[in-house]
């Protein structure tokens, strides 16, 4: 098990970006939240197989159609035991 704190810079708000990181979380039973952030950006925590998460973190570095991905920051973290995944707020 593992975690990765990701923040996503670039066109990534109003283009349906969290609701497609709920729905590549949900595919590869990765469990963990998204939402969007004053800033501009988009926020997000994933838990579970490493390579399921590394395979949702690799499509957050593309985006859904309609995203420009500018850069992708991820922090390593400690699995916090988190339930499904959810958009906040």
């Amino acid at each position: 098990m593992i975690r990765r704190h990701v923040v996503i810079y670039g066109l990534v708000q109003g283009v349906f970006f969290r609701d497609t990181i709920r729905r590549w979380a949900d595919s590869a039973r990765v469990r963990g939240w998204v939402r969007n952030t004053r800033a501009g950006t988009v926020e997000a925590v994933f838990e579970g197989e490493p390579g399921a998460v590394e395979r949702v973190v690799a499509l957050c570095r593309r985006g859904p159609g309609g995203a420009r991905v500018d850069r992708v920051e991820i922090e390593v973290e400690e699995p916090a035991g988190l339930e499904g995944f959810v958009i906040l707020g």
